[in-house]
């Protein structure tokens, strides 16, 4: 990115200036002011209300956004008319699964478990079109290549658009038998007339086209509703010069960033991307990080079922490329202290854990997985041909059992303050996030009451 001059910085350089201009700008405090920027006088809460407040901007969405909203809390859009979009993307846990399920219930019944965890669909409006030799820009190595983009943990979907569809149609999920049944239930439900007024008066003689024009909807309401790229958290409000961070995070900020330490920033990126957005907080890149087997997933009673990720088993154009065996997309971290459940198959539930591992996989691996014979299988979710695709080159995975991990108890608690400032709705006169776009977004969204329903089997 540029920065103040015509002059090129590198991204791990950008990050280096800006924690240094953090701790020159600590006074009576530890604060960020945006160079020659005049003094803002404006409450950062107004702001922030203006952002999330869902009457006013409603009012702006498109017509098709319009309907895609109306689509995502509709409920009969699955087979067991009990199940929504919003079911297991909370608009009240920022778009995510609204409980601490490893995986949800889905299907006719609703009695169906998935086998992946349920991502947020918060921040993924930059998402770039999947590629398997692709640059990726904020990357700390500038010469890294490798898969990268797409939509769902596995990149199979190349627009919202197509992730919409698979919720709809897969049996353990909203469980439509065909996009034909998507297009009755859209044409005999409570949005029809709208849907005609946005797509024409004959589309429902078009099945295959209504059925994509649902997606679009879907998309669109995504695309334009500010509840999906919020930009409320307290560290937005730092970098604009509208809040302070604690000496706490602070540190945990200098760790974050730190090759040798937490290293999040190498895969998490931390600066800002073209055009000045703000950053994404992940690259959008693929990794096989040997996270444990997680025996909450009826799935995984069965020894044979193994989830690989780009290769595999929802994905079908990469199966036979064992090297991409493993790998899944880097989600944002923005409000990943909101989450219940962390990584593809929400083999944890606490954040502690999740640093934690990052840090203590390799030094300590009989804390993480299990022991056989007096010797801790590590990375047992992986068939033993694919855990040498397994990251151990990139800091803090890059150690051997006895060395010291890369961050002590305290550091980690020093991160973990610094991730909480990624979560929306940060309020500054009550010192943290009081005020949420899932408090103020109203509008009849029914899916948030079927909360316990829902699955992400293929996502």
């Amino acid at each position: 990115m540029r920065c103040f001059s015509d002059t090129w910085l590198g991204p791990r350089a950008v990050v280096a200036l800006a924690v240094a201009a953090v701790i020159a700008c600590v006074g009576g405090g530890w604060s960020v002011v945006a160079a020659r920027r005049p003094v803002d006088t404006t409450p950062a809460d107004a702001a922030i209300r203006q952002w999330v407040r869902y009457p006013s901007i409603a009012d702006h969405l498109s017509p098709q956004a319009e309907l895609g909203k109306r689509l995502f809390f509709d409920t009969t859009l699955s087979a067991s008319k009990r199940m929504s979009c919003a079911s297991c993307h909370s608009l009240a846990h920022a778009y995510g699964p609204p409980n601490g399920r490893a995986v949800q219930l889905g299907g006719l019944h609703l009695d169906r478990p998935g086998t992946r965890a349920v991502p947020s669909l918060r921040y993924l409006d930059h998402t770039p079109l999947f590629s398997l030799d692709a640059f990726t820009p904020g990357s700390e190595d500038a010469e890294y290549e490798g898969p990268r983009g797409g939509f769902t943990r596995d990149g199979r979907a190349a627009s919202r658009q197509q992730q919409a569809a698979i919720p709809l149609l897969d049996r353990n999920e909203m469980a439509n038998a065909d996009p034909q049944t998507v297009v009755a239930a859209v044409r005999d439900g409570p949005h029809a007339a709208m849907f005609r007024q946005v797509f024409g008066a004959d589309v429902f003689a078009h099945p295959a086209q209504a059925f994509a024009d649902v997606g679009a909807a879907l998309a669109a309401f995504q695309r334009e509703d500010p509840s999906f790229h919020p930009y409320t958290s307290k560290f937005d409000a730092v970098m604009s010069g509208h809040a302070r961070f604690t000496a706490q995070e602070l540190r945990g900020y200098a760790l974050f960033n730190n090759p040798r330490k937490g290293n999040c920033a190498s895969c998490h990126i931390d600066v800002p991307g073209p055009g000045g957005r703000p950053a994404p907080f992940t690259d959008f890149a693929y990794a096989a990080l040997g996270v444990p087997r997680n025996p909450a997933i009826p799935a995984n009673r069965d020894p044979h079922h193994v989830d690989l990720g780009l290769c595999g088993p929802y994905r079908r154009d990469l199966r036979g490329q064992a090297r991409y065996c493993g790998m899944f997309k880097t989600p944002t971290l923005r409000n990943v202290a909101t989450r219940r459940v962390f990584f593809h198959n929400g083999v944890f539930h606490s954040l502690r854990d999740v640093v934690a591992f990052y840090v203590q996989r390799d030094t300590d691996p009989r804390r993480w997985y299990p022991v056989v014979h007096g010797k801790a299988v590590a990375y047992d979710d992986l068939p033993p041909r694919d855990r040498g695709n397994v990251d151990h080159a990139d800091a803090p995975m890059d150690r051997r059992p006895r060395d010291p991990p890369a961050l002590d108890a305290q550091e980690i608690a020093e991160v973990l303050a610094f991730l909480r400032t990624l979560d929306d709705g940060y309020s500054a006169n009550a010192g943290g996030p009081a005020l949420r776009a899932d408090a103020t977004m109203a509008g009849g969204a029914s899916g948030s009451r079927h909360g316990a329903a829902g699955v992400d089997s293929p996502r």
